[in-house]
């Protein structure tokens, strides 16, 4: 049987304490998580987690997810297989399934009982890593069969990083797409730091301007110089140039992401974060007094 202990991470994740009778677990946005197994089952990272917090195949049956792939993954859906007419859109597509804070977006996502797709290099590596609960797919965005199949039951995009936006032709069908974007913080910097981020720079406003005139909802969030400090632990500044002169924890900047996806504007939203002093206690407000300000 696999063990597992998870203790609390600076992303204030899941925290676990298990003894030989019991079990608890509290519930925060993401986690980090530690695991050992005494048999040679070769079961994915998650799934050994979930199997000991509430017998696998009962809280996948919960999840909605379905049973564990085999190691040559040939119960995968078929690819090339056409969408039905009428399908649901109820995935939220993560660009970049290998970034850093790609990875915190779609841990979020899972916590969330959320349908996650997710763009990765290495598809089996994302299989061993997500189990089920994330569909991994690997191509070439620039392929306009890959992006169709990619896009297929999306409502949302996730874009934590710049490059995406600015390489496809066509979004049809999604609802929402949410950006993570340094643009402020690259037209902020100078001198080494300028040239340096030169070709970032090209990209984000790059990414901001398609999605812009796509006339499909956006959220871009203008962040300040993305960080490894702990998230969860600061406040927040909104104020115009904050995101210039200020950092954020890039753990922060995940869950902003996700929080984004409850808060669809009509049209579009562009503000500017950075860890200051304000403290959110309520998303849904904060995001309706965002629009607001935009809209003055």
């Amino acid at each position: 049987m696999a063990t597992a202990t998870c203790v609390t991470s600076a992303f204030s994740g899941i925290t676990l304490s298990t003894s030989s009778r019991s079990t608890t677990c509290s519930v925060y946005p993401v986690f980090t998580c530690f695991a050992s197994k005494k048999n040679t089952n070769k079961l994915n990272f998650m799934d050994q987690i979930l199997d000991y917090i509430e017998g696998g195949p009962k809280l996948r049956k919960w999840y909605g997810a379905p049973d564990i792939l085999p190691k040559d993954a040939s119960n995968l859906e078929d690819e090339d297989s056409a969408p039905e007419e009428g399908e649901v859109r109820d995935a939220v597509l993560v660009t970049d399934g290998d970034n850093e804070i790609g990875q915190m977006v779609i841990l979020s996502l899972i916590i969330k009982r959320s349908r996650v797709k997710a763009l990765v290099k290495d598809k089996r590596a994302a299989i061993e890593s997500f189990g089920t609960y994330v569909e991994s797919m690997a191509g070439d965005a620039n392929d306009e069969r890959f992006l169709k199949k990619a896009l297929r039951g999306v409502r949302a995009i996730i874009c934590p990083n710049e490059g995406f936006l600015s390489t496809v032709e066509s979004l049809k069908g999604v609802q929402h797409v949410i950006l993570l974007s340094q643009l402020s913080a690259y037209e902020g910097s100078s001198g080494l730091q300028a040239i340096i981020n030169g070709n970032a720079r090209k990209l984000a406003a790059q990414d901001e301007s398609m999605i812009k005139n796509s006339g499909i909802p956006y959220t871009i969030i203008r962040t300040g110089s993305l960080t490894n400090t702990p998230g969860g632990k600061q406040g927040f500044s909104f104020k115009e140039g904050s995101a210039a002169q200020g950092t954020l924890s890039k753990e922060d900047a995940a869950f902003i992401c996700v929080e984004a996806l409850d808060n669809v504007p009509k049209q579009g939203l562009t503000f500017e974060v950075a860890n200051g002093e304000e403290k959110v206690v309520n998303w849904k407000d904060c995001f309706t007094k965002l629009v607001e300000k935009a809209e003055e």
